[in-house]
């Protein structure tokens, strides 16, 4: 293994973390936006009863 491969293996895994916690701020950003706040009753119902058996409080 060259320093080279080592210094490349590096940058890819912080890009690929960046990516992934991007990734996951817009699915946390989607689920909060459109399914807490959604007036289609069996996406709330579906998202309300998950927080409940998560044991979230949400009332």
């Amino acid at each position: 293994m060259t320093a080279a491969s080592v210094s490349l293996g590096a940058s890819v895994s912080s890009q690929s973390r960046f990516m992934q916690l991007a990734l996951a701020a817009l699915l946390g950003i989607f689920v909060m936006g459109f399914v807490g706040f959604s007036h289609i009753d069996a996406v709330h119902n579906a998202a309300h009863d998950y927080r409940h058996s998560m044991a979230f409080p949400c009332h």
